[in-house]
């Protein structure tokens, strides 16, 4: 049983640490405080148990600074004192071995960490033993420091008294004199960086030889200055304190009210400062690795002053120690591997001359080798007696620390001694450290825990001193593979491969799966870090698997092929079939086969042999879809939408990585692409994928490698494709691709242009010859059968595709398209109602189609002024149709098709049109009734309840979807400032009732609202509250403010509140305008025609007002309380002292914190002013002064 200093008593059998479910480490306050500069103060052990500092104990325990040997001329004394110490340590050793076995026994991983009590730790070395008759005098009893002025502070932990320093007083001089910047001390010289680090170690190692004192006190300075500490240690302080008295001066010495240190100061300057400091911490242990480290004093003096700050309540000094004292550990561990093999290499010499023959044996060779031996054996438990003491006094203390720096410190420096050393370090009672710290609730922490582990796992030599470990903790690295953090994910998912590899039976189906599912995850860094253990676990190659197996025609099955059947059986297993772009982002990088396209095209195209199993239909179709992706993200070098940067610039190499892709799968697939097309002819789905290849391909191909004859192979079997269906998806497909064959410039120009003519004549042959025979059927009152009513629909649908992406402008249908529109509008001789969808559709085209062709006319020079006319009279006509449609409410999906296309031709010809003084004539502007419709609209078919509890969860998503839409397309007319801010009150009132559904659309306008004209924006918010207030009083009955209504509208007045932000002077005008139209709303009517005593009937708006007062400036709560004044003033007494509450609320909410305006007390009533015709005609005057200055707010109902 040990204690752990400051802190509870631990017990090894105690169940795991709970601090990291929500940690709170021995450092921690509970009263939440954790984070300021000044903490608890938790006391240290010093190194030594000697009464002071080892440089007390006299300087001839020293030879000249230099390490020698223990002879056999001890004395008795000198023998009896290092078997005492001796037999300590064996006990000591024996019980810490009884503790571990125990541990091992009853499950160590699961036990919280052990502090050992250091003080009953002796450090046994030779220079001591050597050292004991000088020990034997009494020694000099430390000086007693000056009594510092202590605060005794209580805290909870325990009832643990803790000491913290009194701040000084003002005007009194410091303790220590403040150090101003010697150029020649040590922080100086590093920081800076102009000199080497070697140099500078060399220098120090000069002094110390000369001077070790100085020499010493130099070093402990630089730790203290690069704590960012001022405080100087003089040489006295040096010669008659204790570490812990001069810690405690330089705390009084702390710059208390700054909480910036070196260690996390930002720029270049102190990046390299980081650097440096752990650089010469090292260098000079390597420097000093002979002779000086093992001399007794620097070693002690070092440890016992790092280990001293690394206990500090002040984070600087903490922070800064403990990274010294990790990276000093690491270079001990540097030290021990650097004696090691000279220890290895003198027990060979050892034990060769040793097998000579006696004649030829040397014996002085021998004994010299003997000595050498002892001596690196002696050295060897020298540093790891440094290394022990280090880590039971510094680590065990540090890596629960509350700073996660200090902890992520810990958890790197563990990871590297375990690497290097793992003969001492890697070790069950070392490794639970970094498993409990796994659970750390800070990403970097946990990062660092899981990059320690990665080369230890990565290591064929050290996996067997892992087995416990993982056994232990590999269930918390499996669902470290889901952490929120995504570095922290990717780093988890790559340690589970390392265990895959070397640990392969210790991870279950169920972990494995757990990784699977992350290949479709939104981050793509982690979703490749998880295709990399698909690679490892279940695509890994395997030529013998497709040895002797031909397809049915002979064709040898090339080695990728299983592992694609496998790569579309688990596409299909994980029922994700809409994110196949995911599944390949996650995998094209670290496998080749997903751009083998040959093996692919073989398993579609190729019959199985006598020995294989053929693809199903569903197997097909998935295939077909993993390799129309793969030919997407190889011929692009794009990450799928929702992976990585929205604008991903390629580097030369991946351009050309794309580039060879592009051309490797041209020249494959413009061989292969027909026969596809012509195998899959009959099924929709596999056709539409199909046919979007050829908008990757790299188009010069068809005539530099004479592949004209699949060209015109391919046009064919697109033309007997649109002619024989009519799945949306398909012809959508078909459009887009012949747009893109199409491309004028390119060599295959001419060809695919006169096969495009040749394809819509009879597109719209078939339109016409349907809607021929429809009119002659409806003029002959005759009933259309079912086969004339699907050949209109489906015609018109392809005249509206192809109108979509080709100028169907020359073929002449616009009379007719906009007859069938206008029949509809009057509800006679009407169309079926999806081909009046497809009508409003192909009309909205064939007019962007004008405006196009009018753009080219105009940049050629010629005259278009003929064209502009029939321009403008056809889009005046089609909005005066769509408007009419709108307004007549008889048919929803045409009104829906009909909002649509207005709210796309406003955007389309709106002021921004005018830009060309060609065109200004058809900019078209939605005049006051216009605006009325389309938000009529949306509070009619966008803000309403869902009733019907019958859909299932697809329709409703559908729905959902579409209301967006409609939303979308309103809010961006106010958006891009073609109809006014005002327009948008009856959107923002929704914005608290329908958040779940439109909240991000409507927070987007708002905030786009604002940055069109911030007051604007606010006396709009200011309207939609009103129009909810005036809502709430439909029924006559006065308001309850305690409804769930009232509530609310509160609750909306908030949310536009926090809306603005934190820059009140930024909003000082809006929030004020916004004031000022909330009192005049809620003075207005002044009189209660109910009651004539009674307050304003909007009176109780004010309420909802005061959600704003805390925007408003302390200046400008004046003024609003002198407006405020004068429309209602103070009077006397009421009997309807609750009917008054929300203007004294409001009153009190701008009077807070004024001394100049006492603040009013509920039992206070007010009264109306009388009619002052003076002030009334001044404020009237203000207000049209107000009203002009603002014409577009005053623009609207």
């Amino acid at each position: 049983m040990m204690q752990r200093r400051g802190g509870k008593r631990i017990r090894m059998d105690e169940p795991p640490p709970p601090e990291y479910e929500s940690p709170m480490t021995p450092m921690t306050p509970l009263d939440g405080s954790g984070t300021e500069l000044q903490e608890p103060y938790t006391p240290y052990t010093p190194y030594s148990n000697q009464p002071a500092t080892p440089m007390h104990t006299g300087s001839d325990m020293y030879s000249g600074g230099e390490y020698s040997e223990a002879t056999g001329s001890q004395t008795y004394q000198q023998q009896q004192l290092y078997e005492q110490q001796t037999q300590q340590t064996q006990q000591f050793d024996l019980a810490q071995q009884q503790t571990l076995a125990s541990y091992d026994q009853t499950g160590q991983y699961d036990q919280p960490p052990t502090p050992v009590n250091m003080v009953a730790r002796v450090r046994v070395t030779r220079a001591r033993v050597r050292a004991a008759a000088a020990a034997a005098a009494p020694p000099r009893p430390p000086a007693t420091p000056a009594p510092l002025t202590t605060t005794v502070v209580t805290t909870r932990r325990g009832g643990i008294a803790v000491e913290e320093p009194k701040k000084r007083r003002p005007g009194r001089r410091p303790i220590s004199e403040l150090m101003a910047e010697d150029e020649n001390s040590l922080y100086y010289i590093i920081r800076q960086g102009k000199v080497s680090l070697q140099a500078v170690v060399d220098d120090w190692i000069e002094s110390y030889k000369v001077n070790r004192d100085a020499a010493l006190l130099s070093l402990m300075q630089f730790f203290i200055n690069a704590s960012g500490c001022k405080g100087k240690i003089t040489s006295s302080m040096q010669a008659s304190m204790e570490h812990a008295a001069i810690i405690r001066r330089m705390t009084e010495e702390f710059d208390e009210e700054s909480g910036e240190y070196p260690l996390i100061m930002t720029g270049q300057t102190w990046k390299k400062f980081r650097n440096n400091f752990c650089d010469f911490v090292q260098i000079l242990v390597k420097q000093c690795q002979y002779s000086i480290i093992y001399d007794q004093y620097l070693m002690d003096n070092v440890i016992s002053l790092l280990t001293g700050l690394s206990d500090s309540q002040v984070r600087a000094f903490r922070h800064t120690a403990t990274l010294a004292a990790m990276k000093l550990m690491t270079a001990l561990v540097d030290v021990a591997l650097t004696v090691s093999v000279n220890l290895d290499n003198t027990q060979r010499q050892y034990e060769a001359e040793r097998q000579k023959a006696r004649d030829k044996r040397a014996s002085d060779r021998l004994e010299s080798l003997m000595s050498k031996r002892q001596e690196l054996e002696e050295n060897m438990d020298e540093i790891k007696n440094m290394l022990t003491y280090m880590f039971k006094s510094v680590f065990v203390h540090r890596y629960r620390d509350t700073l996660p720096e200090i902890r992520a410190i810990c958890m790197a420096e563990i990871g590297v001694w375990m690497k290097k050393f793992h003969q001492n370090f890697l070790d069950d009672s070392y490794l639970k450290y970094i498993g409990w710290t796994l659970h750390d609730k800070v990403g970097e922490v946990r990062l660092k825990c899981l990059q320690a582990l990665q080369p230890l796992y990565a290591s064929e030599e050290l996996k067997g001193k892992l087995e416990l470990f993982t056994s232990k903790f590999k269930d918390r690295i499996v669902a470290m593979t889901l952490d929120k953090e995504y570095d922290v994910a990717v780093q988890a998912v790559r340690l589970v491969i390392s265990i895959l590899k070397h640990h392969r039976d210790i991870l279950t189906d169920k972990d494995c799966e757990h990784v699977y599912e992350l290949v479709y995850s939104s981050h793509r860094a982690v979703a490749q870090a998880a295709g990399e253990f698909l690679n490892e676990r279940l695509f890994v190659p395997d030529e013998e698997a497709v040895a002797g197996i031909r397809t049915k025609r002979g064709k040898k099955r090339l080695p990728n092929t299983p592992l694609i059947r496998d790569l579309v059986q688990f596409f299909i297993e994980s029922e994700l079939h809409e994110h196949g772009a995911y599944l390949v982002d996650s995998l094209i990088e670290s496998n080749e086969m997903m751009k083998d396209w040959e093996c692919m095209t073989d398993l579609l195209l190729e019959e199985p042999g006598p020995s294989e199993e053929a693809l199903d239909d569903r197997q097909e179709t998935s295939l077909i879809e993993i390799m129309v992706c793969c030919i997407r993200q190889a011929a692009t070098g794009e990450p799928p939408v929702g992976r990585g940067p929205t604008r991903k610039i390629l580097s030369a190499k991946e351009i050309k990585q794309v580039q060879d892709d592009k051309l490797r799968l041209t020249e494959h697939y413009i061989q292969t692409l027909p026969a596809m097309l012509d195998k899959y002819r009959a099924d929709p789905e596999k056709l539409a994928n199909l046919l979007s290849i050829p908008q990757y391909f790299e188009l010069d191909i068809y005539t530099t490698s004479r592949q004209e004859t699949n060209l015109d192979l391919l046009l064919k079997k697109m033309a007997s494709i649109v002619e024989k269906h009519h799945d949306t998806d398909v012809l959508e497909t078909c459009a887009k691709t012949l747009e893109l064959l199409c491309t004028e410039g390119n060599a295959i120009f001419t060809r695919c242009d006169v096969a495009r003519s040749t394809l819509i004549d009879m597109v719209v042959n078939k339109y016409k010859e349907a809607v021929d025979d429809w009119r002659s059927l409806i003029e002959g009152e005759e009933t259309p059968d079912e086969d004339e009513t699907f050949n209109v629909v489906y015609s018109l649908k392809k005249v509206a595709t192809f109108y979509n992406c080709h100028n169907l402008g020359n073929w002449g249908i616009w009379d007719s398209i906009f007859k069938d529109i206008s029949d509809a509008k009057d509800g006679n001789k009407t169309l079926p109602e999806e081909a009046v969808r497809y009508c409003i559709s192909t009309g909205f085209f064939a007019i962007l189609w004008e405006l196009r062709h009018l753009e080219e006319v105009m940049e050629n020079g010629a005259n278009g002024s003929e064209q502009l006319r029939q321009l403008k009279s056809r889009l005046h006509m089609f909005m005066d149709t769509m408007k009419e449609i709108l307004m007549s409410g008889q048919n929803q999906t045409y009104m829906e098709e009909a909002y649509l296309t207005m709210c796309d031709l406003l955007v389309v010809f709106c002021d921004q049109l005018g830009n060309n003084p060609h065109l200004a004539e058809l900019v078209y502007k939605p005049d006051h009734s216009l605006q009325i419709q389309l938000n009529d609209f949306i509070q009619n078919y966008v803000f309403i309840m869902e009733e019907d509890d019958e859909q299932d969860e697809h329709s409703k998503i559908e729905e959902l979807h579409k209301r967006r839409n409609f939303l979308a397309s309103f809010c961006k007319l106010i958006v891009y400032n073609m109809m006014p801010t005002k327009v948008a009150a009856d959107v923002f009132k929704h914005y608290v009732k329908y958040y779940n559904d439109y909240g991000d659309i409507i927070k987007a306008t708002l905030g786009k609202a604002r940055e069109i004209n911030k007051t604007n924006c606010a006396r709009t918010m200011a309207i939609s509250l009103t129009m909810l207030f005036r809502e709430l009083q439909r029924d006559g009955t006065r308001i309850n403010r305690q409804s769930e209504d009232f509530v609310s509208l509160k609750e909306l007045a908030k949310r536009f509140a926090l809306s603005f932000g934190l820059d009140a002077v930024k909003n000082r005008e809006a929030i004020t305008a916004l004031h000022r139209e909330g009192i005049l709303f809620s003075v207005n009517p002044l009189e209660n025609s109910e009651d004539p005593t009674g307050p304003p009937p909007n009176l109780p708006f004010l309420e909802i007002l005061t959600e704003f007062t805390n925007k408003l400036l302390k200046q400008d709560k004046r003024v609003v309380l002198t407006f405020l004044d004068r429309r209602i003033a103070a009077g006397m007494p009421s009997s309807r002292g609750e009917d008054w509450q929300p203007l004294l609320m409001y009153r009190n909410s701008l009077v807070h914190g004024e001394t100049d305006q006492p603040p009013v007390t509920s039992k206070r009533a007010y009264s109306r002013k009388k009619k002052d015709y003076a002030a009334e005609e001044e404020e009237q005057g203000e207000e049209a002064e107000e009203a002009t200055s603002d014409q577009e707010f005053s623009t609207g109902y």
